[in-house]
């Protein structure tokens, strides 16, 4: 599938009532989302796996804590913590980042996409998954 197809096909998704379309071609899986602007909710009604949180954290929330910010998921893809197998982890709960320092990546049809951190701040909420599935406009981290 040539790439002017798969622009093509994002454009109709951007343009239509759909959130999700899969196209194949001969041996070429393109499978595009879009997210809602109730993504957030509907995740969390659909049980999905909340972030880890120190229990500290979890039971009594900080003036920052409630001023996060969240990074969510920009495409479906695999979500990789770490840079490769058997190293530590981009970054863990109570990690200062920096703006645009890498904090996940997300393997989407043989790409590898990074994720960075949108501001400067600490890390007091992360995923668990590790490895597994993410769809666009999953709650991956939250910095404080």
């Amino acid at each position: 599938m040539d790439l002017s197809k798969i622009k093509t096909l994002i454009d109709f998704v951007g343009r239509s009532n759909i959130t999700e379309l899969t196209v194949t071609e001969r041996d070429v899986t393109v499978r595009i989302f879009r997210s809602l602007p109730d993504v957030a909710s509907s995740a969390a009604e659909a049980g999905q796996k909340p972030l880890s949180m120190p229990s500290s954290a979890a039971d009594t929330p900080s003036n920052a804590e409630k001023l996060s910010q969240a990074v969510k998921a920009p495409v479906f893809g695999v979500l990789h913590r770490a840079p490769a197998p058997g190293e530590p982890p981009f970054v863990v709960i109570g990690d200062e980042v920096e703006e645009g320092q890498t904090l996940f990546i997300v393997e989407a049809m043989k790409v590898f996409n990074t994720i960075t951190a949108p501001r400067a701040g600490r890390i007091v909420g992360l995923t668990d998954i590790d490895g597994g599935e993410v769809e666009t406009g999953d709650l991956l981290a939250e910095i404080a």
